[in-house]
C-alpha cells in the first residue's frame, strides 16, 4: 500500500493546529506498511528482553510521555506533551522513582508542551517549552528545591525539541523541529543564538518535523531528523562552531529521540515513533530493529540507558492511547561496537 505524502505521522500531534485531522491521518499511517522500513534488519537474537511497564499515565489529561533522563539515584525525570497531545491538556515534569511512584515536580500552562530534558551535575533540570505564548516558549531551568524560571526565549513559530548540555556545563543545544536549526543557549541564561541552520536539519514537503532528538556525545552534537530518517553527528570545533555534518545513518524512518549505550560507546538506541519500534544503530551505521509493537510499544518518543537497563517513553498517540514508561534489559554481548562513526 502506498502511503500518501499528505498523511502526517504521530509527531504532528505536537503541533498546535488541526488536531482532529492529524489524529485520523496518524491512525491510517500507523496501520500501513512503510517501504523504507524494510531496509532495516531485525536482530536475530533479542538484544532487549524482559520489557515491562513501569508506570502508566493519563493521556486524556495531557500526560502523553515525551522525553526522559535518568538521575544518579536511578529515578527518572520525564516530560509530557500537554496541549500538543490533547486540546486543553497541561504538560508536566514527572519524577518517577524505581518502584514506579510518580511525582509532579513542575507544571505547565494549558496548551503548552514540554519537550527535551537534560540535567547538570548539580541536579539542575533544564527543559524546553513549546507554546504560542511568547512569554513562555523557550528553555526553562529548575534548580534542586527551587522553582522553574525561563532562561532563554525561543520563537513561537518554532518547535523546541531535544536538548543537551555540553560537558563543561556552559552551553545548552536545542533542536528546533520546524526551523532547520540547532540553537545554543547559555546555561546561566541569556539570548539563544542559531548555532547551526542547515538543510540536513530541515523538515520536508511530506513531513513537518525535521531536527528532533539531540545529544552531546564525545565532542559532537548528534541530532535525529524525523522527516529525513537520519542520524547526524556534528563535531564541535575548538572555537565552539559546528564542524562538517556527518550522516551516521539514513535508515531511521520516523525517528524521534535517541540515546547512547554508554558515555564511551557510539552504539545508539533510537525510538521510531509512528512505526512503534526501537532500533539499534551500530557505529558503522548498520541499523537493526530490537523492539516492536509486540513488546508493547505505543508511539515511542525517547529512550534512556542506565547500565543494562533501557527505558522507553510511549506517548500513546494512537488508540487506545496507551501512554506509559517501559523498562527492558539490554544484552550488550549481542551488540557490534564496531569502528567509531
Amino acid at each position: 500500500m502506498e502511503i500518501s505524502t499528505a498523511a502526517p505521522a504521530a509527531f504532528l500531534l505536537k503541533k498546535r493546529s488541526g488536531l482532529a485531522t492529524v489524529i485520523a491521518a496518524a491512525a491510517v499511517l500507523a496501520s500501513a506498511p512503510y517501504a523504507s522500513a524494510a531496509t532495516q534488519q531485525a536482530s536475530p537474537k533479542p538484544v532487549v528482553t524482559d520489557v515491562r511497564t513501569l508506570v502508566t499515565t493519563d493521556f486524556t489529561a495531557g500526560d502523553a510521555l515525551e522525553n526522559i533522563t535518568v538521575n544518579p539515584d536511578n529515578s527518572l525525570t520525564v516530560s509530557t506533551l500537554g496541549g500538543r497531545a490533547v486540546a486543553g491538556g497541561h504538560p508536566s515534569l514527572l519524577r518517577i522513582d524505581p518502584s514506579g511512584s510518580s511525582t509532579v515536580i513542575a507544571a505547565g500552562h494549558q496548551g503548552d508542551a514540554f519537550g527535551g530534558i537534560t540535567r547538570d551535575r548539580h541536579g539542575t533540570i533544564y527543559y524546553t517549552v513549546g507554546s504560542d505564548d511568547a512569554s513562555r516558549v523557550g528553555v526553562w531551568k529548575l534548580p534542586p528545591g527551587g522553582t522553574p524560571r525561563r532562561i532563554a526565549a525561543l520563537p513561537t513559530d518554532g518547535v523546541p525539541n531535544g536538548m543537551a548540555l555540553d560537558p563543561a556545563g556552559h552551553t545548552l543545544y536545542v533542536a528546533d523541529s520546524t526551523k532547520s536549526t540547532v540553537w545554543a543557549v547559555p546555561a546561566s541564561g541569556g539570548k539563544a543564538t542559531a548555532w547551526l541552520t542547515d538543510p540536513a536539519l530541515a523538515p520536508n514537503a511530506s513531513f513537518r518535523f525535521g531536527a528532533n532528538g539531540l545529544r552531546f556525545h564525545k565532542g559532537a552534537v548528534w541530532v535525529s531528523n524525523t522527516a529525513q530518517g537520519t542520524l547526524l553527528r556534528i563535531p564541535v570545533t575548538a572555537t565552539g562552531a559546528p564542524g562538517r555534518i556527518h550522516t551516521v545513518t539514513s535508515s531511521l524512518t520516523f525517528v524521534d529521540d535517541f540515546n547512547f549505550l554508554s558515555d564511551d560507546s557510539d552504539v545508539v538506541f533510537a525510538a521510531q515513533n509512528a512505526l512503534n519500534q526501537v532500533a539499534v544503530v551500530e557505529p558503522d551505521g548498520t541499523t537493526k530493529t530490537v523492539l516492536t509493537v509486540s513488546d508493547g510499544l505505543a508511539s515511542p518518543t525517547s529512550v534512556a540507558v542506565r547500565g543494562n537497563r533501557l527505558y522507553i517513553t510511549d506517548a500513546g498517540l494512537f488508540e487506545p492511547h496507551d501512554s506509559k514508561l517501559q523498562r527492558g534489559r539490554i544484552d550488550p554481548a549481542l551488540l557490534n561496537y564496531g569502528p567509531a562513526a
